[in-house]
């Protein structure tokens, strides 16, 4: 298991079921759990010092999210990934985070304009290093705060769920020569768009960059460079 493991990253204050939960689920996205790699619940707990129902309540959430499979007699794996699943994955957060990107658009000010352009800064900084998990950290912080701007309070929660298989291929494909970059371009599109505060344009510019990713990822998909079924 990988070194995330540590009992010292525990807040024990806290409920540890949805901090294990968000340990695991990061290696999974990350590809540090690789598809089809066995998750040893009994491990887990000795390597975090807890017992186990707080593992195996982590691990529920975990299957819900099709991120693990859990087979009577056989134990529990990280899932492949499914085409079929990323092909859901990303209908569910187009449709999200156009409708986020219109609502922000009506409220866009000079303060929001900067926040993102700053958040746009550090996240080609990332690329320009190859630091590529700080990328998509990044990335995420990006739409999350198109999210905060839309007054949409859980729909980030929804749209953070809905691509975690998307989130699994990113983690493939950023290092890929021009993506980043091609992300970017996207993103500096999306902040133009919200400056005019015209709905239907940031719209347009949310769907376009999230086709242009998709497009991609069916790319390598499709090239078998992604272990998946």
């Amino acid at each position: 298991m990988p070194e995330e493991l540590d009992p010292s990253r525990l807040d024990r204050k806290l409920p540890l079921r949805d901090q294990i939960y968000d340990l695991v689920r990061q290696m999974i996205l990350t590809g540090r759990i690789a598809p089809g790699d066995v998750l040893d619940e009994k491990l887990i707990a000795a390597k975090l010092n807890v017992s186990r129902t707080p593992v195996r309540e982590a691990v529920k959430k975990l299957s819900d999210e099709h991120l693990v499979d859990v087979v009577a007699q056989s134990g529990t794996r990280a899932s492949h990934i499914d085409r079929a699943e990323v092909e859901q994955a990303y209908l569910i957060r187009k449709a999200l985070e156009m409708e986020s990107a219109a609502q922000a658009a009506a409220r866009m000010n000079e303060s929001h304009a900067e926040a993102l352009n700053d958040l746009l800064h550090h996240h080609a900084r990332a690329i320009e290093r190859r630091r590529f998990a700080d990328a998509i950290a990044n990335d995420d912080r990006f739409h999350r705060y198109i999210a905060d701007i839309s007054s949409l309070d859980r729909l980030w929660r929804a749209i953070e769920i809905s691509k975690a298989q998307l989130d699994r291929c990113r983690h493939i494909m950023l290092p890929r020569q021009g993506q980043g970059e091609a992300t970017l371009e996207q993103h500096r599109s999306i902040i133009r768009s919200l400056n005019s505060k015209d709905p239907e344009r940031a719209r347009r510019a949310m769907g376009d960059h999230l086709e242009a990713a998709f497009s991609s990822t069916l790319k390598v998909i499709e090239a078998g460079e992604i272990e998946g079924r």
